[in-house]
């Protein structure tokens, strides 16, 4: 795959804008480890390499583990994941995507049982910034670094 075109060069002021609602979203007091679980699952739903690549190693320098990274794409049915770390999950898939779930009541409120007012603004941005990346990355094709394996001799 060949990226079209450097879109950090091309709109430095709108990367720049991008980039302060990441920094951010950081200092809301979100867990970080819920951070990065959102970025991965959005980015599993929109299909992005590069994001799931990033994220993903973001999310093991934090700690995460593997077992909770591999089974993020059937959370559903893991028992790994928090009350708190579901519902934030659950509304990362609705306004994923939201042109077919229409951000449902009960996954509203089983995301209000969890967080405060301020905090689901917050996640809501997370989410709606993850997306913004997605499509950036998706649509300018974005490359994410290949690691080669060694080989053996």
């Amino acid at each position: 795959m060949k990226p079209r075109m450097n879109f950090y060069q091309a709109a430095p002021d709108t990367m720049k804008a991008l980039m302060a609602l990441e920094e951010h979203i950081q200092s809301t007091g979100l867990e970080k480890s819920l951070i990065e679980l959102v970025k991965i699952r959005a980015s599993q739903i929109n299909g992005c390499a590069f994001c799931i690549n990033m994220h993903t190693e973001d999310a093991r320098k934090r700690g995460e583990t593997e077992q909770r990274i591999y089974l993020l794409d059937a959370w559903h049915e893991s028992p790994v994941y928090t009350d708190r770390e579901r519902a934030a999950l659950d509304w990362t898939e609705s306004l994923t995507l939201i042109s077919r779930t229409r951000a449902p009541d009960d996954v509203y409120e089983q995301v209000r049982a969890q967080f405060s007012d301020a905090e689901m603004v917050n996640l809501t941005a997370l989410i709606g910034a993850i997306n913004a990346w997605n499509r950036l990355a998706i649509a300018f094709r974005a490359v994410h670094p290949v690691k080669v394996k060694a080989s053996v001799a």
